[in-house]
């Protein structure tokens, strides 16, 4: 007669087994969450937030047909580096292993989107000349993309803003000893540039013991079209 109580849990047990394994077959239902459907009364099951939908380079939204999404992001006082994207890939970051301390700049062909070249320049204790022998003999149409690192200024030199400027910069002429700056510019632009944002270097203000925050800029492109022969 002991034996009486625990075969009847058994058995109980048994049944439910059955009853939950017959309906998850009947109705294609997974078993725990008929189940919880079950014991807690039938009350609907909360429905999950949905995630938010990234695009190319991390934007919110999808670009309008021919033009490029990019994402330029500056460095991180002197730790962490720069990073820039474009069309979902990276041109430059410090996991390639193509960024260092000063300005990097991606150089790329406006009307296909093929990238050029990358290089970083010193702009601490490097030679401004390589930064000049690198922008001066860029073609129409070629986009320049830069991100600032640690400091992007001290050796810049009067023909270097001047050169930013023309590829449509508002900053370079005003830029300082560890300003954050990120910019897009292009070879031949009429205009001033839509894409450019600087974070001056300010004891009031800055994020970073000595640098002001990185700064973080996306959006989309227009390809240029091909020149006319």
């Amino acid at each position: 007669m002991r034996l009486a109580g625990p075969l009847r849990v058994l058995v109980v047990v048994f049944l439910v087994g059955i009853t939950w394994l017959l309906t998850s077959s009947v109705l294609g239902r997974d078993g725990g969450s008929i189940l919880r459907h079950f014991f807690s009364g039938g009350g609907e099951e909360p429905t999950p937030e949905p995630k938010p939908l990234k695009y190319k380079c991390g934007l919110s939204a999808p670009c309008p047909e021919k033009h490029m999404a990019f994402r330029v992001v500056s460095g991180a006082a002197n730790v962490i580096g720069p990073k820039i994207c474009l069309e979902d890939k990276i041109l430059m970051s410090s996991v390639r292993n193509n960024v260092g301390r000063g300005l990097n700049i991606a150089l790329v062909n406006g009307v296909t989107g093929e990238l050029l070249e990358v290089k970083s320049f010193d702009m601490w204790a490097g030679d401004v000349s390589e930064l000049l022998k690198f922008l001066r003999p860029l073609h129409e149409g070629t986009l320049v993309f830069v991100a600032s690192f640690d400091d992007p200024s001290t050796k810049l030199n009067d023909e270097a803003r001047h050169l930013f400027e023309e590829l449509g910069s508002v900053a370079a002429k005003e830029l300082a000893f560890r300003d954050s700056w990120v910019f897009v510019g292009a070879k031949g632009i009429e205009n001033k540039s839509p894409f450019e944002q600087r974070m001056k270097n300010s004891k009031s203000s800055n994020k970073y013991e000595g640098w002001p925050e990185s700064l973080e800029m996306d959006g989309c492109i227009p390809m240029r079209a091909p020149l006319e022969n």
